[in-house]
Parts: C-alpha cells; structure tokens; sequence
C-alpha cells in the first residue's frame, strides 16, 4: 500500500476551525460597517430641530453649547418644557408652522425664566413679547452692526441675520434695538425677552458666515440651563408619529434585497477563500516618525533665522484662535475688546495682558520662553473661568 493510498483530507472539525474565524471575521466587519452607517448617516429634520444635521436644522450649535458647559434640553412637545422649565432658565423659542396654536402659546407665556423668540409670527411675538411691535418693512440684515449697547451684539460684532422683520418698542418699556430693529430686548416684571426676526444665523449653514456663530453662543449660552422648543410636530400626533425615519426606511426595496444579496456573496468568497489565510506576520516598521517632528523642526529653523518676531507672532495668533471662541468674540475683535474680555475671566491687569498678547516681540530667546509660558497661563485661565 503506498502513502498516496493513506493520506486523507482535513477532517470537518479541522474544517470547521478554519471556518469559524472567517465567520468570525465577516461578522465583525459587517456589524463595524452598519454601526459606522448609523452613525454618521444624515439626520434629517425641519428648521431649527437641534437633532438635525441638515443646512436648516441646529444640531451643530446645540453640540457647541454642550461642549461649553450648557445644559441644552431640546424639548419636543410642550409638556416637555412645563417639566424642565425653572426661574433660572432660558427659554428658547423658534417659530415652526406648528407653533400657532392660542393654547400652546398661552402655555409657554405663563412659563417662568427669560425667553429668546426666533422668527415670530405676529400671533407668537403677541403672546410671548407683548412689548414690541413691527417697526418696519421685511429687509435683508446682511453685514450688519450692532449699533446698540447690548453686550451680545458687540461682542459679536458684524453679522448676517438674513432676511427678517424690524421692531420697535410698543409701549413705555424701554426697548434695544440692535441691527436696524432685528434683534431687540427689554425687561419687564424681572424676565429678560429678546426677539430676533430671523433664525437663520443659527442654523448649522448660517454660523459659518461672519460674527453668527459668537453671536448665536452669546444669545443662546447666557444660562447655564437651556430649553430649545421647535416644534417638528403637532401636538395632537400621535407619538409614533412624530419620530425621523430611520436608515432602512429611507432605503428603497430594491435595494435591500441588492445589499442583502452583495452580503451572502462576500460570506460566499470568504469561506471559498478561507482555506488560503495562512498566519499572521509581524512586520517592524522602517521608520518611526514623532507626530512633533514639524513643530520642533519649525522651531529649529526660527532659531537659525533669530527670527524671534515670527515665533512670537505664531504663538500669538495661535492663543488667540483657540481663545477668542471661548470669549464670545468674533474673528474680527479688536484687541482692546480681547484684552478687556481676557481681564474680566483672569482677573489680570489690562496693561500686562496686553503687552503680553500684542506687546513687541521679545529680545532674546529667554524672552520667548518666558512668553510662551505667559500665553499658556492665560490660556489656561480662560480655560477654566
């Protein structure tokens, strides 16, 4: 009897073995590739839905604000805000086409803290800021200043509000207006009302245009506890009703049948395949490369160059881009407007921030060491503040 008469295949539990880490493998890939589909899938929604990812909704400022220490509570029918609401809360309010109803609006008038009005029809601007009134034609705020004394608005300095409505004082109570009348507030019985005719510069597309963004931080993050109310549905739906579609009811049948198909084809080849896939091989790379090796080579070439002044300025403008948004300023502010803010967080005399953040460049490399240092204890000050 010959060795070639003898030798066998691979039994099934060897086959198996072999199998079941492919299997293994499959599955993992696949549950990795619909956990990343969920997750970074489009989340649609109306104007001004803090869960929507769309050009109208506002999840983008909604995520700001909790990143800067508010308690945003996105609020989605009006039994929601009754819960959350409280004296030291602001109350933020966008118009919806289902933000209409007499008896919702008497419902959020009664409600205790400041509000902020987005956009109001005359029905919502009666019952929730009784105090103003149109004060002129629709225009288009765009480029505009502040031209007011409200602290929000100067510190955000120029913006595009987009098209809206100006207002005006409707009775005795004094009234401010910003923006030629589009953002305006005032006092009365102790709560704090501001009304902007347009709700477009919080949108997620309309904070990338001029000082939106600081303004929209300045407004919306003035309480530590935010209640955002855009209401996407009626409030008589049922509540099943008013949910997003999620990501295989936007698909169209075909298509999960073709996506159901493209599965059973890959597990097809992976396990025809699967006998192929020999051990793994640890392989040492050529190279290792520090992720610091462009600034310290930076550094390096100011030094050669005793190009002080360049590094100087570099950090610099550095501190100051991570600070500024964290200020509420916009991109634009003036230097006093950054040291007077910076003060007020660090307590710090005006005259030796400012030498610090806009002073001469320093005379010797000392010097620069020393400012360095100086910029991160500021930095971190305002960090913490």
């Amino acid at each position: 009897m010959t060795a070639s008469d003898t030798a066998v295949g691979p039994t099934l539990t060897q086959r198996w073995r072999l199998i079941r880490w492919v299997l293994l493998a499959l599955a993992v890939i696949i549950g990795v590739a619909a956990l990343s589909a969920l997750l970074t899938a489009p989340r649609p929604g109306g104007p001004m839905d803090p869960e929507s990812t769309s050009s109208e909704g506002a999840r983008a400022l909604v995520t700001i604000l909790r990143e800067h220490g508010v308690d945003v509570v996105a609020a989605g029918d009006i039994a929601a805000v009754e819960a959350a609401a409280r004296p030291d809360t602001l109350l933020l309010v966008a118009q919806t086409m289902y933000l209409s109803d007499d008896d919702l609006l008497s419902r959020l008038a009664a409600l205790p803290g400041d509000r902020l009005v987005l956009s109001p029809i005359s029905r919502t601007r009666e019952k929730l800021a009784p105090e103003i009134r149109l004060g002129g034609s629709t225009i288009a705020f765009a480029d505009s200043q502040p031209d007011c004394d409200l602290r929000e608005a100067n510190r955000a300095g120029r913006v595009q509000l987009g098209l809206g409505d100006g207002y005006e004082a409707a009775g005795e109570v004094p009234v401010t207006r910003c923006y030629g009348g589009a953002l305006v507030r005032y006092t009365d019985d102790g709560r704090e009302v501001t009304v902007v005719s347009s709700g477009d510069f919080m949108t997620n597309s309309g904070l990338l245009k001029e000082g939106n963004a600081a303004l929209a931080m300045n407004l919306a993050g003035s309480h530590p506890r935010l209640i955002w109310y855009a209401p996407q549905h009626s409030e008589s739906e049922a509540t099943g009703s008013g949910g997003s579609p999620g990501l295989f009811d936007l698909m169209p049948g075909p298509v999960k049948w073709v996506l159901l198909q493209l599965v059973l084809t890959v597990a097809a080849v992976a396990v025809w395949q699967g006998r192929r896939i020999g051990p793994l091989v640890a392989e040492q790379l050529p190279v290792v490369v520090r992720a610091s090796e462009t600034v310290e080579g930076r550094g390096r070439l100011y030094r050669s160059q005793r190009a002080r002044d360049r590094a100087a300025d570099a950090l610099r403008t550095a501190t100051l881009q991570r600070m500024t948004p964290r200020l509420g300023l916009g991109h634009d502010a003036e230097p006093p407007e950054v040291v007077a803010a910076v003060a007020e967080r660090c307590g710090s005399s005006p005259q030796s921030l400012a030498h610090i953040l806009f002073g001469p460049p320093p005379a010797s490399d000392p010097d620069l060491v020393n400012l360095a240092h100086e910029l991160d204890n500021i930095e971190r000050q305002v960090a913490q503040s």
